[in-house]
Parts: C-alpha cells; sequence; structure tokens
C-alpha cells in the first residue's frame, strides 16, 4: 500500500470520530455533532475530490453544508466543567516530579521527527514515499513524527491508549471551535488570493510608495504581513495575499529577492501578528480562558515586547539574507 497524504487524513478523521464518540457517550450532544460532521470531511475527503473530478459536486456542495452546520453548532459549544480534586492534583504533582524535564521529550519528537523523516524521503524505497512532491511528503513526515510522539508520551508517562483518546478529547473540547481556526484562516489567504485581493494589493502599493526604492518594498511587504495576520489571525493566511502583491512583483521580480529566503522570513515576519491579535483565538484567547487570567488580553499584552523586537530583527535579516 502506498503512503499518501489522504492516510493523514484519514488518521485524524478517526481521531475525531472517537472525540465525537467520547462527548455523545457524556451526552454532549452539540460537541459530539460539531467533531463527527467534521470527522466525515476528514473521512470523506478522498470521496469527494474524485467525486469533483468526474463532474458530480453534489458531495462537495454538502461537504459546503457541513461547514455551515459546524458555524451554527459552534455557537452552542461550552467547555465542560472539569473535576480536580485533591487526589488528582496530588497524582499530577508526583508525576511531574517524577518524569522531570523528560516530558519534553514528546513534544520535541515532532519537529525533529518531521525533519528526520522529510530528509529521509528521498531514499526511502517503501510505500511510494520517495515518489511523493516535497509538500506532500511533509506533510506525512509530520503525521509519522506525530504518532511517534504519542508512543513516547504513552511510553513515558506508562499511560494507556485510552487514555491518549481522553486527553486528545479533552483538549479539544478545551479548544473548541477555535482549533479550527489555523485551517479556515489558511483557506481565507487562499480565497483571497483566488479573488484577486493580491492583485489589488500591488495596485496599492504601487502607487503608495515608491516602488524602485528595496526599502520601501521591504518595509511594505513586513508592515503587510504583519497587519493582515492581524486582521485575519494567521500569517498563513496573509502570505498568498502579501506574496502575490508585493513580494512576487516587487521584491522577487523587480530587486531580485531570493524566494526561499523572503519566503521562510516573511511567514516569520507574519507571526509577529499573530503575537499581537485576539484573531489568533487558539494561541492568545483560550489560554487566557484556561488560566483563567483576569485580563482577557494578558497573553498579547505580554507578547507585545516579543512581537515588536521579532519584527526588528526580521526586517534587518530579510535586507541581507534575502538579497544576493
Amino acid at each position: 500500500m502506498n503512503l499518501t497524504p489522504f492516510l493523514v487524513y484519514w488518521l485524524c478523521g478517526l481521531v475525531l470520530v472517537a472525540c465525537a464518540l467520547r462527548e455523545l457517550r457524556a451526552r454532549r450532544w452539540a460537541h459530539g455533532a460539531f467533531w463527527a460532521i467534521l470527522a466525515a470531511i476528514f473521512l470523506l475527503g478522498d470521496a469527494i475530490k474524485s467525486a469533483a473530478a468526474h463532474g458530480d459536486v453534489l458531495p462537495e456542495q454538502l461537504a459546503g453544508i457541513g461547514v455551515i452546520a459546524l458555524g451554527l453548532i459552534a455557537g452552542f459549544l461550552r467547555r465542560a466543567p472539569v473535576a480536580d480534586s485533591a487526589q488528582d492534583r496530588e497524582r499530577r504533582t508526583a508525576s511531574a516530579a517524577r518524569l522531570g524535564h523528560w516530558l519534553f521529550v514528546p513534544a520535541l519528537v515532532i519537529p525533529f521527527g518531521t525533519l528526520a523523516f522529510t530528509l529521509l524521503q528521498p531514499i526511502v524505497r517503501v510505500g511510494g514515499i520517495a515518489e511523493l512532491g516535497r509538500a506532500d511528503a511533509t506533510l506525512l513526515a509530520l503525521a509519522l513524527a506525530c504518532v511517534l510522539a504519542t508512543f513516547a508520551a504513552l511510553a513515558l508517562t506508562r499511560a494507556r491508549a485510552g487514555d491518549a483518546v481522553n486527553e486528545t478529547g479533552r483538549l479539544l473540547d478545551a479548544l473548541s471551535w477555535a482549533a479550527l481556526l489555523p485551517m479556515l484562516l489558511a483557506m481565507l489567504g487562499a480565497v483571497f488570493a483566488t479573488t484577486g485581493v493580491g492583485e489589488a494589493i500591488a495596485h496599492i502599493t504601487a502607487a503608495a510608495i515608491p516602488v524602485q526604492s528595496r526599502l520601501a518594498c521591504v518595509l511594505a511587504f513586513a508592515a503587510g504581513m504583519v497587519v493582515f495576520t492581524v486582521i485575519m489571525g494567521n500569517a498563513f493566511a496573509a502570505f498568498p495575499v502579501m506574496m502575490a502583491g508585493v513580494g512576487l512583483p516587487l521584491l522577487i521580480g523587480q530587486h531580485h529577492a531570493q524566494a526561499a529566503a523572503l519566503g521562510a522570513l516573511g511567514m516569520l515576519t507574519g507571526y509577529c501578528g499573530t503575537l499581537l491579535t485576539p484573531m489568533a483565538a487558539n494561541f492568545n484567547i483560550v489560554p487566557a480562558a484556561l488560566l483563567e487570567l483576569r485580563d482577557p488580553n494578558g497573553v498579547i499584552r505580554a507578547q507585545v515586547p516579543t512581537a515588536l523586537w521579532l519584527l526588528a530583527i526580521n526586517l534587518v535579516l530579510i535586507w541581507f539574507c534575502a538579497f544576493p
């Protein structure tokens, strides 16, 4: 059997099915329906794409109705009450003291495992991995690293597989609909790029700044990445718009910037905006709610100095690294 990106979506779908069943057993019907609809979209994505390729648009329309249903149900989602007894707190404290810094190992397995699997992809001769494109191979590498991290966490904590499902459900319950924001906002960026927002930005930029100045174009690109990220809540949504509007026509086409360096540093610049916006709810608003902070914008306020310093450093890096 060849390994394809659809296996990643099926794996996500199975996890969501388990979370939906967990919520239904608890008689939390809205939550169960929410994760069940999302699971169906993940599991049936291959069939929907295949039907669309053969001219059958009904599955795509049903998927669209499912997305609308997710938006309607999201307003009814509430975090489940947490029974936190003194015995539970003592158990967690003892477990944390026993494991110490080893707790970070499963988390580190994900980035380092993704990097290792990606680098090994061209020489792997099983499952058709070597024939995958770079984007598909990276997605598959991330999924394999997450599976490996799950096994590492189970081995380290001596927990059962059912505990992983329960903790996944608990985390999704805490994040609620905000867990979908990165995907939805990334799609929003693609929609903006397809509908010509990037070209409109290009015309506005050409009229507002001296495009023959490399410095002016760099500042416009960086500022646009930050502002659009603040508005849309995600650098993935801002990137296609600013790259189409400023990056490709001006920095790469006119000033001959290196595309790879500009793309990497441009995304990092957009993350400065992520630190500053309540639209990035899963990063900045949900943690404040989970920690029961008095100031709902406390996370953002704490991140402002980091965002500004990082923005200044990124401007310097773009200037010296993106241009040969």
